[in-house]
């Protein structure tokens, strides 16, 4: 979802026309002020990274208390998740340097597909100034092969400066915490049954997640302030992000419960003790709540953002690092993220974690919506490969990728083509995106189980094929992985596999081991 980097080019990045199309009052005297980007025109199978410059904002200085994302056709229908959607978009404030990455403009919001709102506590405000350049970093992600047009839309809660409401505002900057944080692509990999009981951490169960070099996911805190307010963004499969605070020399309190006159005293005092271990304070956990009947594997999914009251102190020199945990049990999750972007006030009210309980729960930001609902899985006329007889016999030779299609073993196609072509065991076929470059349509080969022919859709198909397999993004440019080819594991049993394309689902194949 969300690129942490905005490239070199995106200082040349054209301005994209905006407009303010919807002006409605919002809580504490605030104006809810809507823009739509656009229009940009989607290409058959997009998965590219762009820039936008905005040049419609507020025309006059004043505080923004909240955003919300969206994506709509040019009718203003939100599509489908399942055909296309927001992969990510970051916005960067060209005026200022980013406090995690000093070389960087400042991320000051983030959103992918599960549409997080950001929002602050009466009494805070994201400072805006009219002179003010914003960039908007996006990643539109065609599942299809239709070309389309779409506009990005940004909600926004604005109190001007010479507003009454605006006394008091206590300006907050963004703390963009991310396990990648500084990578042009911030991505890992988590494969099926990685970590603890189908658990897996990134980076704690990744003993080579930083080779050695500095750890990305941490931010030594540069001046005292207050922490009041964070949210996470995970990949489908995830199941919540934490953020740390580490303090040197610094323990939790441990309140003496057991000498409390009730029971019920008793459980509140232990309920109120500060959470972690060692000089590791646990501010927050985002879960993902999933709206998802498959469970943990789709979009259809909203993240967990803290109480209004949360207000966390820290001090400069305090360290804040941040987790993602995903769910292994169900299939591998390639390329996923894990990022938190909590904001920072110079000053205010606000709890010692060290002392007392900070890591309640908290509340997902929206709840189920409409564009999820093709969950997919249905039955289809696609046929079970593992039924089909042999197709063409290919090991060491070329499977070419054209028109979003595998051109043998691709269960749309008829006749010997759509049958799965024999690769001699031992041996290894090389699977080649023809149009992965110019054309900029990226591809991949991921292991799914079988029959893997049912529905398209935002839970179907997974990547849980019982035997591994992933070409990882076939293309040229990020954010695939560079390469154009990709070679079939040698060593694989007799049998028959399938893959899809984790970009372009509908595209399925299988090919046989013999």
């Amino acid at each position: 979802m969300l690129l942490a980097l905005a490239a070199p080019s995106a200082m040349a990045a054209a301005q994209t026309k905006a407009s303010l199309v919807k002006v409605s009052a919002a809580p504490n005297g605030a104006q809810r002020l809507t823009y739509k980007v656009g229009p940009f025109n989607i290409i058959p199978g997009q998965n590219d990274i762009g820039y936008a410059g905005m040049d419609q904002k507020p025309k006059v200085d004043g505080w923004i208390t909240r955003i919300r994302p969206d994506l709509t056709y040019v009718n203003g229908k939100v599509p489908r998740v399942d055909v296309i959607h927001l992969h990510h978009g970051v916005w960067l404030n060209m005026s200022r340097s980013d406090a995690t990455a000093p070389g960087l403009p400042e991320r000051f919001f983030a959103a992918g597909e599960e549409k997080t709102i950001m929002s602050f506590p009466k009494g805070y405000g994201y400072e805006y100034e009219a002179t003010d350049r914003w960039l908007l970093n996006h990643m539109i992600h065609n599942l299809t092969p239709v070309p389309t047009k779409v506009y990005m839309t940004l909600e926004i809660d604005f109190i001007p400066k010479t507003s009454a409401a605006a006394r008091g505002i206590e300006p907050v900057r963004p703390i963009w915490m991310d396990v990648r944080n500084g990578s042009i692509y911030p991505v890992f990999n988590v494969q099926k049954g990685a970590g603890k009981k189908g658990v897996y951490t990134y980076p704690n169960d990744q003993p080579a997640a930083y080779a050695g070099g500095s750890k990305r996911n941490e931010w030594t805190v540069d001046r005292d302030g207050v922490l009041v307010s964070t949210a996470g963004h995970l990949h489908p499969g995830g199941l919540h992000t934490d953020l740390w605070m580490r303090r040197n020399g610094a323990r939790l309190a441990k309140p003496a419960c057991a000498t409390k006159s009730s029971a019920e005293a008793r459980k509140r005092c232990k309920q109120s003790a500060p959470r972690g271990y060692g000089s590791n304070a646990h501010l927050f956990r985002s879960d993902a709540k999933y709206f998802e009947p498959a469970g943990a594997v789709s979009w259809d999914v909203a993240m967990t953002g803290t109480r209004k009251d949360w207000l966390v102190k820290v001090r400069k020199g305090d360290t804040l690092w941040t987790s993602a945990t995903y769910n292994t049990k169900r299939g591998a999750w390639w390329e996923s993220m894990g990022i938190m972007v909590a904001y920072m006030a110079d000053s205010g009210p606000g709890h010692d974690p060290y002392k007392r309980r900070v890591d309640y729960p908290g509340d997902p930001t929206h709840g189920h919506l409409a564009e999820n609902n093709g969950h997919g899985g249905e039955k289809t006329n696609l046929p079970d490969p593992r039924k089909l007889p042999d197709g063409h016999r290919i090991g060491g030779g070329l499977v070419d990728i054209l028109d979003f299609k595998y051109a043998i073993g691709d269960l749309s196609l008829a006749g010997q083509n759509g049958r799965p072509p024999v690769i001699p065991q031992g041996q290894s076929a090389t699977f080649r995106n023809l149009e992965g470059d110019a054309d900029r349509r990226y591809h991949s080969i991921t292991s799914c189980k079988a029959p893997c022919n049912r529905r398209t859709g935002i839970a179907y198909p997974i990547a849980d094929g019982p035997v591994q397999f992933e070409s990882n993004t076939l293309g040229v440019r990020t954010p695939a992985a560079g390469s154009t080819e990709w070679e079939t594991p040698s060593n694989l049993k007799v049998g028959t596999y399938t893959y899809f394309c984790r970009i372009h689902p509908f595209m399925r194949g299988a090919f046989r081991v013999k």
